[in-house]
């Protein structure tokens, strides 16, 4: 392949939540298979999923559990998807469009949950800043052009974070041009070529073994050579002139808003968003078509509905999920997540699912005091580890559960990595890991799952599909044995997790491969199993009787 069709396969990987690096699995699955995969027992099937099938047949057939409340910190959902509209929480206390706070909880109207990204006109955020951009764009007036000889005392924790995020923005600018210019490349090739093989087939029919002759006899024209073979690309990854479009699209709106300086990310929301009392934004609309859906995979994979015989099957009936929409396409703001938190926190929330990250943050404090309110409220939350295959002990992801002296402050956060279905490729290829700032894996590759749109599904990736995972266990934790604390709950999910013998391939800084154990990876060293989990639960819930 040349560098831009790698590039393109690469780029048609990451719009479709297929994150950045494939897996290479020796094991292969059917296509029936691999909708319930994670559902699997090891012992039974030889797929290393979560016992959620064995835990439903030998544990939770005869038991009925109580109504928990899951919230989905996200995008905005499909709430009226034919497996999601009967698991979506409902605030019984809100009578809807009335104009009145009629909980008088701060949120008018709320009968679904909260959207901080929007207003009162129906207007919603659909493209926001990376947090370099809004470092950048914040401190660029008083600390540009200048060295560190220059800056104060008192400034320079903030003239580090500056540079730092100046560097990252830098870098995504200039990448950002880069990929955009190679993908009208491409078009213009993928074009080129469609045209000088309509001269050739009129019919307009082309097999993949007469573009390999054509290439070959063509092959001292390099131009023509050129556009067949991105032609053939374009047939073998779909990429049609249309989708490249799209993708163009998508680029030149991450350089006019995500990557911008002047943009102003938050017109519709009118706060301050450098007050975090300043809190009264945003509207009880939490479903609309947004360039990044992202909730609605999360959601299916938590919680769709498991009795009425279509699409998927969740983790409980007994889950209703909380939409609170705090992500577009960009960064989360700081601000944003920690209202969202404490939103959740206030209407009932026992778990809360956070399936995104950022590798920067302005207003860290902000966060970490909403995560010790949730804990001080008894309410669980989990996180994606993130999709850069990276080490989260060298470098920091947000959100996590550590302050500067690198001590845990809190006992009720998870962070999750993602896994596989093939026991010899057992982490995800794109997953985070560490041993201490990782707690856990759990299944996040080839997810089928709800998608945005008239009831579809699809096949999805990534710790963010993980998390859910997570949470949807921790949820029939807290529904089946409520007398349990956060602080338990993420102790038996780390627990009782199933520990596999293998090793995996880990590239070094030095580009050299090495054979790491699996259990290294993680503080746990497990996979997260309901099935284990319940098992546990059940002990424990006696012992405090």
């Amino acid at each position: 392949m040349t560098k831009i069709t790698k590039l393109f396969v690469l780029i048609v990987l990451v719009y479709q939540y297929q994150v950045s690096a494939q897996t290479n699995n020796t094991k292969q699955l059917s296509k029936e298979e691999l909708k319930t995969w994670y559902h699997k027992d090891f012992d039974t099937d030889t797929i290393p999923g979560v016992s959620l099938e064995k835990a439903y047949k030998e544990i939770l057939a005869n038991k009925k559990g109580q109504e928990i409340i899951v919230a989905v910190l996200d995008t905005k959902m499909d709430i009226y998807h034919e497996d999601l509209k009967d698991q979506i929480w409902i605030n019984t206390d809100e009578i809807a469009n009335n104009g009145i706070d009629d909980d008088k909880n701060g949120y008018i109207d709320d009968v679904h949950g909260w959207d901080f990204l929007s207003n009162t006109e129906g207007e919603f955020v659909k493209y926001e800043h990376l947090e370099s951009t809004r470092i950048v764009r914040k401190y660029n007036s008083v600390f540009k052009d200048k060295k560190l000889a220059d800056i104060a005392d008192n400034d320079k924790e903030a003239y580090a974070l500056y540079t730092k995020a100046f560097e990252k923005w830098e870098n995504d600018v200039i990448k950002n041009k880069e990929t955009l210019k190679k993908i009208k490349q491409t078009r213009e090739a993928i074009i080129q070529g469609k045209a000088f093989l309509d001269s050739v087939y009129p019919k307009k029919e082309y097999k993949i073994t007469e573009l390999d002759s054509l290439i070959k006899v063509h092959e001292n024209d390099s131009i023509i050579t050129n556009a067949l073979s991105e032609f053939k690309v374009g047939i073998q990854y779909n990429l049609t002139e249309e989708r490249l479009n799209k993708y163009i699209n998508s680029y030149q709106n991450r350089t006019q808003t995500m990557l911008n300086l002047d943009f102003d990310e938050r017109t519709i929301p009118g706060d301050n968003a450098d007050d975090i009392n300043d809190n009264n934004y945003g509207s009880p609309i939490v479903y609309g078509d947004v360039p990044f859906q992202h909730a609605t995979v999360v959601a299916g994979t938590l919680g769709a509905i498991r009795s009425n015989n279509v699409g998927m099957k969740g983790f409980s009936d007994n889950i209703k999920i909380m939409p609170v929409v705090m992500v577009a396409s960009g960064d989360e703001r700081d601000k944003d997540v920690a209202l969202a938190i404490q939103y959740a926190v206030d209407n009932g929330a026992k778990v809360i699912n956070m399936s995104w990250g950022k590798t920067l943050s302005q207003n860290e404090k902000w966060v970490n005091d909403a995560i010790k309110y949730a804990a001080d409220k008894d309410v669980l939350l989990i996180t994606a580890g993130g999709n850069e295959n990276t080490n989260n002990d060298q470098v920091k992801y947000y959100l996590n559960d550590y302050n500067s002296d690198e001590k845990e402050f809190v006992d009720n956060f998870i962070v999750v990595g993602a896994s596989t279905w093939d026991i010899q490729s057992l982490r995800a290829s794109f997953s985070n890991y560490g041993k201490k700032h990782v707690d856990v894996f759990a299944p996040g590759v080839d997810m089928y799952t709800t998608e945005y749109g008239t009831d579809k599904y699809t096949s999805s990736r990534g710790t963010s599909l993980a998390s859910p995972v997570v949470s949807g266990i921790a949820g029939l934790i807290r529904s089946y044995y409520p007398n349990l604390s956060a602080k338990e709950v993420k102790q038996i999910l780390l627990e009782s997790g199933i520990s596999y013998d293998v090793t995996v391939a880990m590239k070094q800084e030095d580009g050299s491969v090495k054979q790491v154990p699996f259990s290294e990876l993680s503080k746990s060293g497990k996979v997260v199993n309901a099935y284990n989990a319940l098992v546990l639960a059940e002990k424990m819930s006696k012992n405090k009787k």
